[in-house]
């Protein structure tokens, strides 16, 4: 396991690019300053001991360097110390829709990555509640099992798309099954499934599924993301829109958000339905609803030591750099007599 302590620092890593289209631009000025003062073989004989190699070393060896010093800056750091700490919390897992249609853009910046900042925010407000995540259109696919690391969480999250799954549609029901089997614990009553869609179930049982999961103790909860007048598809290529998705008939398809669906389902699991156009309002809920459950005891491996690695990037960023210093751009002698690089004399 590993800490990242201060993230902002990546950003010195733009000094990169900076050096290298500084040197690629020096390199056509002095091609082209060198070709007005003397033809190609005469500059040859002028500074026969010039090596193109390794003016290009110097600029990758500085290059090392400034990565270096830059991730010494971000100062990462490695768990050293594994222990077993006794928390308390509820089992959450979230059904996210990648069905075709949370591809719409009737909410900002469309409905699936609507759906993705609502849950890195709800897993955010999170103390010690473990978490699952499942993705579904025609059928269900497990994403993450029941865990309590956050990172992980956020990091399947982020990966997930409209194209994971090759069969489409909405099938809620599935989401409801596979969801059941996440929970391990026969004893356990605080379970929480969170359905993230746009309501647009094209199956008939999903109600009746979601019942049976109750009667199971898996309590429902919906956050419906969408707008009810609906919205196009788009199609795009390289984030431009190339066309609207068409029915058999040639008209544009236009999906709507059907809260109705997504109410009835929440009420046959004991739960509870939340619009989710305003991000802080979905948190604020979410957290109310969670407090008022009763919290399980279970047992949790976490890193409990973090050493710094810093010192490492640190002495190889000023390693580099010395060897920028005396890399000279002149070609070596014993260098020369064995020509690794073709270079020629």
């Amino acid at each position: 396991m590993y800490q990242l302590e201060e993230k902002i620092w990546f950003w010195t890593l733009v000094i990169i690019p900076v050096i290298i289209l500084l040197f690629l631009g020096l390199q056509f000025w002095r091609y082209k300053t060198q070709n007005k003062f003397a033809d190609k073989a005469l500059l040859k004989k002028l500074s026969p001991n010039k090596s193109t190699f390794k003016t290009v070393l110097k600029v990758v060896v500085l290059s090392l360097a400034f990565l270096c010093l830059s991730l010494a800056l971000v100062n990462p750091k490695i768990g050293t110390k594994l222990e077993t700490v006794k928390r308390e919390g509820v089992d959450i897992v979230f059904a996210i829709d990648v069905s075709k249609s949370m591809l719409a853009e009737d909410i900002a910046p469309n409905r699936l990555e609507k759906s993705k900042q609502l849950v890195t925010q709800i897993v955010n407000n999170l103390a010690s509640d473990r978490v699952g995540i499942i993705a579904y259109a025609g059928a269900a696919f497990p994403q993450l099992p029941i865990t309590t690391d956050y990172a992980s969480a956020k990091m399947f999250l982020q990966s997930m798309n409209t194209d994971m799954l090759s069969s489409q549609g909405t099938a809620i029901s599935e989401a409801i099954k596979l969801a059941s089997t996440y929970f391990d614990d026969e004893e356990q009553t605080n379970r929480v499934l969170i359905i993230i869609s746009d309501g647009e179930d094209h199956g008939q049982e999903a109600e009746a599924i979601a019942e049976a999961a109750h009667d199971e103790g898996v309590r429902i909860f919906t956050i419906g993301v969408g707008d009810v007048k609906g919205g196009p598809i788009p199609e795009k290529r390289n984030g431009v829109v190339l066309n609207y998705k068409k029915d058999s008939q040639g008209e544009t398809v236009i999906t709507k958000l059907n809260e109705n669906t997504l109410k009835n389902i929440a009420s046959a699991a004991n739960g509870a339905y939340i619009n989710g156009k305003n991000t802080a309002n979905v948190v604020e809920n979410i957290r109310e609803i969670l407090n008022t459950m009763d919290k399980t005891e279970f047992e949790a491996k976490q890193f409990a030591d973090f050493k710094d690695q810093f010192q490492w990037f640190l002495g190889f960023g000023i390693f580099f750099l010395l060897l920028d210093v005396f890399l000279l751009e002149r070609k070596t002698a014993w260098l020369k007599k064995l020509n690794l690089f073709n270079e020629n004399f």
